[in-house]
């Protein structure tokens, strides 16, 4: 695990230049709301629309009502009927709004639900087109960290939009009222809105340059969390003591994110409160000269009422939308992050006009001097290989760990491409087929399988999804692999859940789980069959029933299988011995023994063990 490190605050934005650029993902987000849901877009901007007139017509519907109770303690000339039915108004408009502001919050909650399935999908779906060495990125895996979070958190966004978008238009009625009686009003609220949000947006930029910086370690601690409170985890926290290590470590991260947080909150509040002297000040300047021409006579007392009114709900307006544009700004550099997500296109993809995999392979295979290094590195994972797969051919790779099998099997799958050189399949580069059609023609179980928390049926399935249904390829399945014992042991059979993740689920064995993987593997039904490292926690008798199944089931396949176990490898055509990226050796078991190479003395170290 990676060390607590600081990142220099110049990694992330920091300059108003790209705050202000940051800005420009809103159109997108925007534009991701409408085609969530058009109907309910359009319905939360014409409630809002309704709702942002209704404070300036309150207030006026007061003034005209204070007026004329005024005339009447003069005894001047008033209709009484009219009082009461603007009175009556004004309840209907107080009814009005309390109504809109429900009916607001209704709309925006489903809107917002719906706002984030339809991104979490599209995060999902981008997820699953990108490349394999994407994922082992930590660059990259900060960069879905933060995207991720996005998928909820960006609601707040949409709602601080619709609430400012709101404001913004009662404050322009309420400023029309203002502006004409004074519109020097107007000079003193802009005046004294100014240091604030100067002030608060400076803050927000420190704000999100710590969590920017800090991504890598928030993961660190999300994973420490994970370790410390894991059923997969438990049994050797458990037996190793780990716990009080784990706590430590996650206390050590917490505090110092803590400590810098706490800093950077104090200096908020401390400049926050400085700077909203400016707004106060200019309040009360402002009632002053209102107050002078209503004593001087240029106001009535409706008049004042409702410039007082207008000039107070335009300043705490004010204010929160200058709070809003602060927090959308700031939330605005978030987005960025999920628009760059999305930004990261694969580069594993099918050339326009692909043509399909052949349905019945008929060469095979042949790698012509292909060489492969990770992506950002210098040293070469396979080097220089040339070597033929022939069409119904079993090959077996044996190498020391790191030795570069399993990096072959990727590039035969088109999970990578070689860095140099070329595969073919029936003399056609591997890049002309559609990678999608290639990948249906094989099957592979990788070492590190996955074990899914659904129904058995469903862990089997996941290797043809299309054929989930297919229950009859599934019993298929289940019995070339053994799986289909371990299976009628379980309370539900293929109606079980597996796993501890949820509630009624059955977790299994290592073994039991492997043979899971391969029923999902024979699944596919592919051409091209791949094991790696498929039987390493079956027992000895278990081991060689499942491959005297895989030889019978391969028959007139083509198989690639890597494993450790000689007694395995022995089983296929051909043995390609790999060493530092290289093929060394190739050849039967027989020819490579006699061969007394590199191959003779793996075989020699581990049958000394069985002595």
């Amino acid at each position: 695990m990676r060390p607590f490190s600081h990142k220099q605050a110049d990694d992330a934005p920091q300059t108003w230049r790209e705050r202000l650029a940051a800005l420009r993902n809103l159109p997108p987000l925007l534009a991701m709301v409408w085609e969530t849901s058009r109907a309910l877009t359009v319905l939360t901007l014409l409630l809002r629309c309704v709702s942002a007139s209704l404070p300036l017509a309150t207030l006026w519907v007061s003034k005209l009502i204070i007026d004329l109770v005024v005339r009447a303690i003069r005894h001047q000339p008033y209709d009484r009927a009219i009082i009461w039915k603007l009175l009556v108004l004004e309840l209907l408009l107080a009814v009005a709004s309390d109504v809109l502001g429900r009916a607001i919050t209704l709309v925006d909650s489903l809107l917002g639900d719906r706002f984030t399935n339809h991104v979490s999908l599209k995060l999902m779906a981008h997820a699953t087109a990108l490349d394999l060495f994407s994922f082992e990125d930590p660059v990259f895996y900060d960069k879905m960290e933060r995207a991720r979070r996005q998928t909820t958190s960006r609601v707040g966004t949409l709602a601080s939009l619709a609430t400012m978008a709101q404001q913004l238009l009662t404050l322009a009625s309420l400023l029309s009222a203002v502006i004409f009686f004074d519109p020097w009003l107007l000079l003193l609220l802009v005046a004294g809105t100014i240091p604030v949000f100067l002030g608060e947006t400076r803050f927000a930029m420190l704000n999100y340059s710590m969590l920017y910086r800090y991504t890598p370690e928030r993961r660190e601690l999300d994973y420490l969390r994970y370790l410390g409170a894991s059923n997969e985890s438990a049994k050797e926290v458990k037996i190793f003591g780990l716990g009080k290590h784990l706590a430590e470590r996650s206390r050590g991260l917490f505090e110092r994110f803590y400590a810098e947080n706490r800093h950077l909150a104090i200096r908020r509040a401390f400049h926050g409160a400085l700077l909203n002297l400016a707004p106060t000040g200019a309040y009360y300047l402002a009632y002053v000269l209102i107050l002078l021409r209503a004593l001087t006579g240029q106001m009535t007392v409706g008049g004042l009422t409702l410039v007082t009114g207008a000039f107070a709900r335009s300043r705490s307006i004010m204010e929160n939308v200058v709070a809003s544009l602060v927090g959308i700004s700031e939330q605005a550099l978030f987005i960025k992050d999920l628009f760059d997500f999305f930004e990261t296109k694969p580069q594993i993809v099918s050339k326009p006009g692909a043509i399909p995999a052949p349905r019945h392979i008929r060469i095979g295979f042949e790698f012509e001097n292909v060489s492969f290094s990770y992506p950002g590195s210098t040293q070469a994972v396979l080097s220089d290989l040339s070597f033929r797969f022939y069409a119904g051919e079993r090959i077996a790779l044996v190498g020391e760990n790191g030795a570069g099998k399993t990096t072959l099997v990727k590039l035969l799958a088109r999970l990578y491409d070689p860095t140099a050189g070329r595969i073919l399949l029936d003399g056609i580069d591997l890049r002309e087929y559609s990678v999608e059609d290639l990948r249906r023609e094989i099957g592979v179980i990788f070492q590190d399988y996955m074990r899914y928390d659904v129904l058995a049926s469903e862990n089997i399935g996941f290797g043809r999804v299309d054929a989930l249904e297919n229950e009859e390829r599934i019993l298929r399945s289940a019995e070339k692999s053994l799986a289909a014992e371990v299976i009628a042991g379980l309370p539900k059979r293929y109606g079980q859940m597996l796993g501890r993740r949820f509630e009624g689920g059955v977790d299994l064995s290592m073994g039991q789980w492997q043979k899971i993987a391969l029923a999902r593997a024979y699944m596919r039904d592919a051409q091209i069959l791949i094991l790696d490292e498929p039987t390493a926690s079956l027992d000895a008798r278990a081991e060689f029933e499942v491959y005297q199944r895989f030889v019978d089931l391969t028959t007139g396949k083509m198989a690639v299988l890597i494993s450790h176990r000689f007694s395995t490898v022995r089983m296929a055509d051909r043995i390609l011995v790999l060493e530092n990226g290289r093929i060394v050796e190739r050849g039967s078991h027989e020819q490579l023994v006699a061969l007394g190479g590199k191959y003779a003395e793996l075989f020699d170290l581990q049958a000394a063990g069985y002595r």
